[in-house]
């Protein structure tokens, strides 16, 4: 299971360090190293995130997520992505971007610096939209009922999610922003992108749904035709939404990793390795998490993620006019998560233990998941 899982990222390791090493010398080794387990420490939280959606994804969706998915998160979001960034704030093309972090890597990081309020902005609110639109909904399962439980009720009011972040992303520009009417704008479009990539997905997903509550009386009246059924039709797009979704929350979770990698070195070359190495752990967890039914069993993992979430888009924001150290943002993440790991824990063992000593005629495990 491990071997089967992991066995791309153990593959992507040992090229990645050889690469590094050919490339920088021993140097180059340890940097990418340091690199990979940065990116894995700030985006433990994402693996979990994305787990539960990719739950819902079939396996040659998941197989996508995987193969393509990970071609996009590595020469896209941690190679491609900072030389448009540095191009676009420049007026200079990807070459020359390139060119300018190869031979000139202090003017680049320079570059990157000066547009990091608006990767925050943008980042931050899809990031924030995401965290609101999970505490403001109604579960059965709380794992801070004291907290939990009121924003449930308050997130009955309609849009609330849209309403919290529109005045956060006006009182960041306003507190810290040199240019608030630039950070207003990525902010924008990172909640745009957020409503219109979950607000697709979710649309395709109930197509699916209906179509499979409708297939089984229509199967016997239907005439036989040739290519793919609406049903195949509506998985496809479920799929492709879905995907997509993954690939812009990973985006948004990437875009810490790449600022704070500069502190590491500017070498463009070692930032995708390094960087690339840990996405791959991180993509492989997810698929991990999904077949053991982790979430499943521990029921306050996806909370605690969401929680990091929230945090982490908190610091993106503040970090529009403050700088906020890396350690704190990837520990306070961690931390969350650990803290809902061992709640889950607790909580099935206190579901299992009466259960246990009941009697033959009650269930060995009453947890309902």
């Amino acid at each position: 299971m491990i071997l089967r899982t992991f066995g791309w990222a153990f593959g992507i390791t040992v090229l990645g360090l050889l690469v590094a090493a050919l490339y920088d010398g021993g140097t180059g080794l340890a940097l990418v190293a340091v690199l990979a387990v940065l990116e894995i420490s700030l985006s433990f939280d994402n693996a979990v995130v994305n787990a539960k959606v990719l739950d819902r994804m079939s396996p040659f969706w998941q197989k996508i997520f995987l193969t393509v998915g990970i071609a996009i998160a590595v020469f896209g979001m941690r190679l491609v992505f900072p030389l448009l960034i540095v191009g676009i704030t420049a007026k200079l093309n990807p070459f020359e971007a390139f060119d300018l972090a190869l031979n000139d890597p202090h003017k680049y990081h320079h570059l990157m610096n000066d547009a990091y309020p608006m990767i925050a902005a943008f980042g931050g609110m899809f990031l924030l939209m995401l965290f609101l639109d999970f505490v403001f909904e109604e579960r059965a399962d709380k794992w801070l009922p004291w907290l939990e439980a009121p924003l449930a009720r308050i997130g009955k009011l309609d849009q609330l999610s849209v309403v919290v972040s529109g005045g956060a992303l006006a009182f960041t520009a306003g507190l810290f922003a040199d240019d608030p009417g630039q950070v207003m704008i990525a902010g924008v479009l990172g909640m745009v992108t957020y409503i219109l990539v979950n607000g697709l997905g979710e649309l395709f997903s109930e197509a699916t749904e209906d179509d499979d509550e409708e297939g089984d009386d229509e199967e016997e009246r239907a005439p036989a035709r040739s290519g793919p059924s609406s049903l195949a039709l509506a998985t496809g797009k479920a799929g492709f939404f879905l995907f997509l979704y993954l690939e812009v929350l990973d985006a948004s979770f990437s875009f810490d990793g790449v600022i704070g990698a500069f502190a590491i070195s500017t070498d463009p070359i070692i930032i995708a390795l390094g960087l690339g190495i840990g996405a791959m752990y991180i993509r492989s967890l997810t698929v991990f998490l999904v077949r053991k039914g982790t979430l499943h069993e521990y029921i306050y993992l996806e909370h605690g993620a969401h929680w990091a979430i929230g945090a982490l888009a908190v610091c993106m924001l503040v970090s529009i006019g403050r700088h906020v150290p890396e350690w704190l943002t990837g520990g306070v993440g961690a931390g969350l998560i650990i803290a809902a790991f061992i709640s889950s824990v607790v909580r099935n063992r206190s579901d299992d233990g009466p259960a246990a000593s009941a009697g033959d005629d009650k269930p060995l495990h009453s947890s309902k998941v």
